[in-house]
């Protein structure tokens, strides 16, 4: 099991990955020179890419931050839904999640 402050690293550690990487994103972005037709569809194309891994980061980064408030709040390893304890194994896999399995996006309903 691990503790909260190493929880709380890892997090923070990814965030600076995750902030990094829209860095390098961005100055991408901003260093295409459209030379012909044919060279300006493909940079698009490129572009488009791009600008989907930057909201990807920036959709992770924004589950992290809420993550990291709720360590400060006490509350982080707990379902946000039912307040039940998240399993350690659904942690380890997804660091940042607020829900329970059962309570995940997509989660089947159990069998009544």
């Amino acid at each position: 099991m691990k503790s909260i402050e190493t929880r709380k690293s890892e997090l923070e550690t990814r965030r600076a990955q995750l902030s990094e990487r829209m860095a390098q994103v961005e100055s991408e972005l901003e260093s295409h020179e459209e030379k012909d037709w044919d060279d300006a569809a493909i940079e698009h194309e490129s572009d488009e890419v791009l600008e989907d891994l930057g909201q990807s980061a920036q959709s992770e980064i924004r589950a992290i931050d809420a993550a990291l408030a709720r360590i400060e709040a006490g509350e982080y390893g707990y379902c946000v839904t039912c307040g039940e304890r998240i399993d350690e194994a659904r942690l380890d896999l997804l660091p940042a999640t607020p829900f329970c399995r059962a309570h995940a996006p997509g989660a089947k309903a159990p069998r009544q």
